[in-house]
């Protein structure tokens, strides 16, 4: 016979207390709702009575964390011998759990934990810890799907020495912007806040994986909508973006309203929206452009700086164009190493080929320079972050031995404590 246990109904209390407290901290600081940790909880002492007793169908949990009830029951039958020990009870052991108790009738005792098994023990610690590391996982996916291509602030955690990888906390989530994700001028420190662009999120066998990059175009169009509210409101359209990260970005916007410049309104007065988001960039140039559906004069605007003295359309099907310039400006319109030609090329997604004017129509001789959409994607020598988010990566929260929440809660000590330790409830011994 189990021996009866001797804590009082105020140590209880107590103990139901911390219990209740702990799983409110849990869901505070981890964001695992307490409804899903008492599922879990009550889901170990079920196995737990199924591997100690062969059976859980007579075993009562009640956990109501609004009255602060914690207790586990087990319903036995009185009878004169016992062939189930766990379902039934003789009548000497039931008359010290209720001195109403008689052969064929039935009553309810609190579960005493310290009849688990090892195994037992074993594997309902192992249930409540797999919960709150699956409900972490859950929150963070959660948090991060919620987050799925937008602009957000994170908190830089720690800096990889070695690789200049940065780990940042998203919400209550973690994830790492690789160093070829920063933006060049990028000197990022413990503590300091980031704006990022979450390009991405994926579930893994190891949990969910957030990508994450400061360098995709995308993450400058996320600026512009939070700094133009012209954007922001859908008055300004953004139409497309190409961009080499930490040297040059160029920008097509049309505006639905005749009396908003479109242009205009994303530069800012005295150039104050546009300066705001380059010093984000680390000084990054930016090209704002009039986008146009008459494919001639988006060309020559995508091509600014430089002027196109004409734009000529050669194949419609296959998107080539020929573009002149004047012969002072070629350089400027194909820029460093071709990258205005490059960008422009993305922006409008056509290929270009630029001719001083000169030279342009001289049908024998190649254009001085030729840029493709399709070469312009990314910068060179560089993989598209979207087509290889393997190259990133993520950290998850790692498990810790001893976390303790608020210095005053062993969430850890708490689970081990819960199967063998914890007071199921009081005995109501009824006279």
């Amino acid at each position: 016979m189990a021996a009866r246990s001797t804590k009082s109904k105020k140590d209880n209390n107590n103990s139901n207390d911390e219990l209740f407290e702990a799983l409110a901290l849990l869901e505070k600081e981890r964001g695992i709702p307490v409804d899903y940790m008492i599922s879990q909880i009550s889901k170990a002492i079920l196995i737990a009575c199924k591997n100690t007793y062969g059976s859980n169908e007579n075993v009562d949990i009640v956990m109501n964390p609004e009255q602060k009830i914690f207790s586990v029951k087990l319903k036995k039958r009185v009878v004169d011998e016992v062939e189930n020990p766990a379902e039934e009870i003789t009548l000497p052991e039931a008359l010290q759990y209720d001195k109403r108790a008689y052969v064929g009738g039935e009553i309810t005792i609190k579960l005493d934990p310290k009849e688990f098994g090892r195994i037992a023990v074993q594997t309902s610690r192992s249930v409540i810890r797999q919960g709150i590391r699956d409900g972490e996982k859950g929150q963070m996916l959660l948090e991060f799907q919620s987050k799925k291509q937008e602009l957000v602030t994170a908190v830089v955690e720690k800096i990889d020495n070695k690789t200049g990888a940065a780990t940042v906390r998203i919400g209550k989530a973690e994830a790492v912007l690789p160093k070829s994700e920063q933006v060049g001028q990028d000197n990022l420190k413990e503590g300091d806040l980031v704006k990022i662009y979450v390009l991405d999120v994926k579930e893994t066998e190891k949990g969910p994986k957030a990508y994450i990059s400061r360098t995709h175009p995308d993450f400058v169009k996320r600026l512009f909508e939070q700094e133009v509210p012209e954007i922001f409101d859908g008055i300004v359209e953004i139409k497309s973006v190409s961009r080499e990260a930490g040297s040059r970005t160029k920008l097509a916007v049309c505006s639905k309203d005749k009396e908003i410049d479109a242009v205009g309104a994303c530069i800012g007065a005295k150039g104050s929206r546009v300066a705001t988001i380059v010093e984000e960039l680390g000084g990054e140039k930016i090209d704002i452009v009039e986008y146009s559906d008459d494919i001639e004069k988006f060309v020559a605007a995508a091509l600014s700086p430089a002027t196109a003295i004409s734009v000529v359309v050669t194949d419609p099907v296959e998107h080539t164009c020929k573009v002149t310039v004047p012969d002072g400006q070629l350089s400027l319109a194909i820029g460093n190493k071709g990258q205005n030609a490059r960008l422009a090329a993305k922006l409008t997604g056509w290929k270009i080929d630029i001719r001083p004017e000169s030279g342009f129509y001289g049908e024998e001789e190649e254009p001085v320079v030729t840029a493709k959409a399709e070469e312009t994607a990314e910068p060179a020598n560089e993989e598209p972050v979207a087509e290889t988010p393997v190259q990133q990566e993520t950290v998850e929260a790692p498990a810790k031995p001893k976390r303790q929440i608020n210095n005053d809660i062993d969430i850890d000590a708490l689970v081990d404590n819960i199967i063998t330790d914890f007071d199921f409830g009081d005995d109501e011994e009824e006279e």
